[in-house]
């Protein structure tokens, strides 16, 4: 059995399936804690005042501090799309469906997935820094040790705000790219005016508009929920503040896209 082991290629296996056992173990481990961080907060959230002044504060960081650049990605996405859209319809005579290419996709997909990304750069990565420089310095034990609930302090407010703002955020990305593609299709691409918008109203209905929104109130709850957990249970000093806000915002996005491959596999 010694000389078994002592065979490099059965080492080499063994260690290649210790690995995979033990990162299957973390991955159940973190999704665990998560669960738990998760139902200690709604649990909070619903059994406590939440703190309104604290709510409108982060309305503010994640909502507003984010109009400038939300409105730059949807500004550029939408003429791209109309753009890329006339290249593709032209070889089929088909340019009168640029309208409802560029406003469905903004509204659906772009719209809520590409505002969810950047708040998650933006405010996501400084939830994480903040929550987790307070954990590091023992700022967060010194709110338990004077009877504060820290969910209901740092939390509860985090998640109502993100979860509440974004799908505003997500109208005003998506409103943005179609204004965008509208003014390139037509004073660049030469459209019809009348045209674009008669074939928006034809093959556009309601349910791509609520179902885009519903992504948004989705994206904005998931990312603060993750965002905020990283920073709260950040360790290791001033460098495991920067290695829990990279975490957050990669497992964040990875977890977005997630979502959204399954809310639109459900919705559509």
């Amino acid at each position: 059995m010694k000389e078994e082991y002592s065979n490099p290629i059965i080492s080499k296996i063994l260690k290649f399936f210790d690995f995979i056992g033990s990162s299957a173990i973390d991955a159940c481990n973190n999704v665990g804690n998560i669960g738990l961080f998760l139902y200690d907060s709604v649990n909070v959230m619903f059994t406590t005042r939440p703190k309104i002044k604290k709510i409108f504060y982060q309305m503010s960081f994640i909502g507003v501090n984010s109009l400038g650049v939300i409105a730059l990605i949807g500004i550029t996405v939408g003429a791209v799309l109309a753009v890329q859209s006339h290249i593709g319809l032209h070889r089929f005579g088909a340019e009168k469906f640029i309208g409802p290419i560029v406003f469905i996709s903004m509204v659906r997909e772009f719209g809520p997935v590409l505002t969810a990304i950047m708040v998650i750069g933006r405010a996501g990565s400084a939830m994480t820094a903040e929550i987790g420089t307070m954990r590091i310095t023992e700022q967060i034990d010194a709110l338990q040790t004077l009877c504060i609930n820290t969910h209901q302090y740092l939390i509860v407010p985090r998640l109502i705000s993100s979860t509440f703002i974004l799908p505003f955020l997500s109208i005003f990305c998506s409103l943005c790219g179609i204004t965008a593609g509208y003014l390139i299709s037509v004073y660049a691409l030469n459209i019809n005016a009348e045209l674009y918008m008669e074939s928006i109203r034809e093959n556009v209905v309601i349910s791509d508009i609520t179902n885009g929104l519903i992504k948004a109130i989705f994206f904005g709850f998931l990312l603060s929920l993750i965002c905020s957990y990283k920073g709260f249970t950040t360790t290791g000093g001033a460098r495991g503040v920067g290695i829990f806000t990279t975490q957050s915002v990669v497992y964040a996005n990875v977890v977005i896209f997630v979502a959204d491959y399954i809310l639109t596999s459900l919705m559509f």
